[in-house]
């Protein structure tokens, strides 16, 4: 059985999709499919997983995604009868409308990832193209979707919410455990944000947030650690939030570049807590990482995180100011030895619930459910 996914870009730091859907391919790879993950050669990688395969880029802006190279090969493999199945992850680029145009043409059984883009939020947000994109464009290319994947319950609503009925596999994203990490010597206690600098992260939330505990909590500091760099409708937003945190008078704040591979790990490790006010996230990989690492979360409803609560592993708050500070005041007051408890309890959450050989058999299943291979619907589908 090949399976071809479709993203539109890996990028070298390994977060977000470039993470999740590697991985994904990778895990299904282990499990005995033989997979193809396709991208537009976006930026140089230095070590591209083996089921990567890249196509350059058209002519005209960066962010359409143009590709006439993809579309001819996904095209040519399925009019030969070679995919079983195609995989799409993402939207609001040419990449993204390829492979529906593909699949209805030549009858393949076509799956959905919409990997956080039609949540509210983000249907309200961004480009003012996105609202013709969707109805000329990008909407006629998932109507013949045979089957969707949402990574949380949230996401399941949002697809329901526009009106499709096909079915939906509910598998969040998996996550590596990585092995016990040494916590480095600090003066004070940490407070981690680490994540792309972008607005729908809630990070005007956070400073003001801080601004109010501030004083209350002085062994305590703020680290936002991330990049605004290669984000649509986000570069320059470092320096905004700079500026808001001097018109504040935040203290015993740092901001720090990204970081990958080892040093994002201890700087999980490092923390004693870590944040995440997002307004809108379908899954959230910084919170399985954190909680991966042993450290505890605190996370706004806008990420579909409630089993922090019933894990004892954090606090899901309410979107908002006031939530937020409520909620720092809770677990910043709280003895270290129970913070460490309590990342104790996610990391074996992750681990028990969350790991990729799981989630690789889950979403194996149901390839083979819309290939006919299997006349069992999988549990984790979802028909109304």
């Amino acid at each position: 059985m090949l399976v071809v996914h479709v993203l539109p870009s890996v990028s070298e730091e390994a977060s977000g999709p470039s993470y999740s859907v590697v991985r994904l391919c990778e895990s299904l790879a282990e499990a005995g499919d033989t997979v193809t993950l396709t991208a537009m050669d976006w930026a140089p990688i230095t070590n591209p997983s083996p089921v990567l395969r890249t196509f350059p880029m058209g002519l005209g802006p960066r962010r359409l995604g143009r590709s006439p190279a993809m579309a001819r090969w996904l095209d040519e493999q399925a009019r030969s009868g070679r995919i079983s199945v195609l995989h799409n992850h993402g939207m609001w680029q040419m990449n993204a409308v390829y492979p529906g145009r593909v699949a209805s043409r030549h009858g393949t059984p076509y799956m959905v990832s919409p990997r956080g883009t039609w949540s509210e939020w983000a249907m309200s947000n961004g480009s003012l193209l996105k609202r013709p994109f969707w109805h000329i464009v990008q909407r006629p290319s998932v109507d013949c979707v045979t089957c969707f994947h949402a990574t949380a319950d949230s996401e399941y609503e949002d697809i329901r919410r526009l009106g499709f009925r096909q079915p939906v596999a509910v598998i969040p994203n998996g996550v590596d455990i990585p092995p016990p990490i040494v916590k480095g010597e600090a003066q004070s206690r940490t407070l981690l944000y680490l994540g792309r600098i972008h607005p729908k992260k809630g990070l005007d939330q956070l400073l003001p947030a801080w601004g109010a505990v501030q004083a209350r909590f002085p062994d305590w500091r703020l680290r936002i650690v991330g990049s605004d760099e290669g984000y649509y409708g986000s570069s320059g937003y470092m320096a905004e939030l700079k500026t808001l945190a001097a018109t504040l008078d935040l203290r015993r704040i740092e901001f720090s570049g990204a970081l990958y591979g080892a040093a994002k790990w201890q700087a999980y490790a490092d923390a004693d807590l870590f944040v995440l006010p997002t307004y809108s996230e379908n899954f959230g990989m910084v919170v399985a990482e954190s909680l991966a690492a042993g450290t505890p979360s605190i996370v706004s409803k806008g990420a579909p995180w409630v089993g922090l609560i019933e894990r004892r592993a954090g606090l899901w708050v309410d979107i908002g100011i006031d939530p937020l500070v409520a909620g720092l005041e809770d677990l910043l007051q709280r003895d270290p030895v129970e913070l460490r408890e309590m990342g104790l309890n996610g990391r074996e959450w992750m681990a028990l619930e969350y790991s990729w050989s799981s989630v690789g058999r889950k979403m194996s299943n149901v390839y083979r459910w819309l290939k006919g291979e299997s006349s069992t619907v999988p549990a984790c589908i979802r028909s109304t």
